[in-house]
């Protein structure tokens, strides 16, 4: 059994953003030399998120329209801002797009259904983030 470990950084230009990430996980894989195994991808920052969909401008659009409806940017309607934050709104859209996915490798390659891709999303940017890829298998 072997494990590989190694850290992706972002620093979004935008405060919203869903970057496609797929590529740079699977160059992870193939340093790693694991032909066989699972593939943890995790947001660690808890105004980030990572998922799997599809990568398709409009549904990435629908995505920020359905969370800002879900959670909107409003300074005053959240406590947690009480403590001199605005950033509430980013916990809570994390809360909905989950913080980690995991794949199967197979034959050294993410072992995907059809259209999918796996996406980093930050809902807090403008500031450096780290999500971590760890991979175990032989």
């Amino acid at each position: 059994m072997k494990f590989h470990t190694e850290y992706l950084t972002f620093n979004t230009k935008e405060k919203i953003e869903f970057i496609n990430i797929t590529r740079n996980v699977q160059e992870v894989i193939d340093e790693s030399g694991i032909t066989e195994g699972m593939c943890l991808v995790n947001a660690m920052h808890i105004t980030a998120s990572v998922f799997i969909n599809d990568e398709e401008d409009g549904l990435k659009k629908d995505f920020e329209k359905w969370l800002e409806r879900l959670a909107p940017y409003d300074v005053n309607s959240y406590d947690h801002n009480l403590t001199g934050e605005d950033n509430a709104h980013a916990h809570l859209k994390r809360q909905v797009m989950g913080r980690e996915v995991v794949v199967a490798v197979t034959k050294a390659k993410l072992d995907f259904g059809p259209w999918e891709q796996i996406f980093y999303g930050e809902f807090d940017g403008k500031r450096s983030k780290r999500v971590l890829v760890k991979i175990i298998g032989s």
